[in-house]
């Protein structure tokens, strides 16, 4: 939504994004346009000494890769997101403008913090001195947490109120995009004035900002890159809200270090059927142990490993099929189902 408004007024905007749905570029945008398959190779291969002298991860290589690629490219701001955490990301070598937190969820304990309140401090360390701080996540100890360690940072906090949500135009369905929306607009007011959107520039960017497996209708697909238990509760609120065609199947592909059977409940309370498989993009260590789940689903949820075959049972006698569980299994989906692809 930030990158939008920004476009709409004029400039030349870059946006790095992650992780990708089918190929790598997908992260790495200027101007509506993916970065090359040639400068990629090039700045992978001028890179590489020290990408391997310092043993980057994949991620921080390709931040390296994509800021080297914005200054090529000549973007004149851009929009960055946070790969894991904060404080520790590479991401956070960056001086930003602006900084902002849209929400705080239980997600990646592993490397976070088993809290709320921890993840909180994580997220908050990309709070710098001096830059407006937006504060999405709307209240209790996360929200005391950011607020305090970016202050504690000196960073200059803007909180958006809990009732905030933006009642403009949004192409972007469900009402966690209003949300979402009404914290891009702090981050877009904060901005210095000669970045700053008009509120023309900004109602356009909102109307017209779209993401790629996001409540993402093709036809009679639905792709979802719900991956957490927070993220599939929102997707079944939605499919509430604006329920589609019956009947409805679901394509679930979730990782291991998920909360599997409570996202499988909860899309099971819309769904009439739900098809459990795992998405072969998936590193193997990361892929769900699908026999050891099934038990505890029972038999209203059909296991089905080949994910071909998945798309294929369950597309049969659906008017809508959700495909949903990770960005691995929704990009798996749309380089399967014939005419889809995640920019079309």
């Amino acid at each position: 939504m930030v990158y939008q408004a920004l476009c709409e007024a004029g400039f030349r905007v870059g946006l790095y994004t992650s992780p990708h749905l089918v190929e790598v570029r997908e992260r790495i945008v200027v101007a509506d346009r993916p970065i090359g398959e040639e400068a990629f190779a090039a700045w992978t291969s001028h890179l590489r000494p020290a990408i391997e002298e310092s043993d980057a991860s994949f991620f921080e290589a390709t931040t390296a890769i994509a800021l080297a690629d914005f200054a090529a490219r000549g973007a004149q701001v851009t929009v960055v997101e946070v790969g894991l955490g904060g404080r520790l990301d590479s991401t956070n070598v960056l001086e930003p403008v602006v900084a902002a937190v849209t929400n705080v969820g239980m997600d990646h304990t592993e490397y976070l913090g088993t809290t709320l309140p921890e993840i909180a401090a994580e997220k908050a360390g990309i709070a710098k001195p001096n830059i407006p701080f937006v504060i999405g996540e709307s209240a209790g100890e996360a929200a005391a947490v950011l607020r305090d360690v970016a202050a504690g940072k000196g960073a200059r906090v803007v909180e958006v109120p809990p009732e905030e949500s933006y009642q403009g135009a949004l192409r972007l369905e469900g009402d966690h995009q209003r949300r979402n929306a009404a914290v891009a607009t702090a981050v877009l007011h904060a901005l210095p004035a000669h970045l700053r959107p008009d509120a023309a520039a900004i109602a356009a960017g909102l109307a017209n900002a779209w993401v790629p497996g996001r409540f993402d209708r093709r036809g009679r697909w639905i792709f979802d890159v719900a991956h957490n238990l927070a993220g599939m509760r929102v997707l079944v609120r939605t499919l509430r809200d604006r329920p589609p065609p019956k009947p409805l199947h679901a394509v679930v592909g979730i990782l291991r270090d998920k909360d599997a059977i409570g996202m499988v409940r909860e899309i099971a309370g819309v769904a009439d059927g739900i098809w459990l498989t795992s998405p072969p993009s998936a590193p193997p260590d990361r892929r769900p142990d699908l026999d050891a789940l099934a038990p505890a689903l029972g038999s209203a949820v059909r296991v089905q490993a080949d994910f071909d075959r998945c798309l294929d049972e369950a597309a049969r006698g659906a008017q809508t099929v959700v495909v949903c569980g990770s960005f691995h299994t929704v990009g798996d989906a749309m380089m399967r189902v014939p005419g889809l692809a995640p920019f079309g």
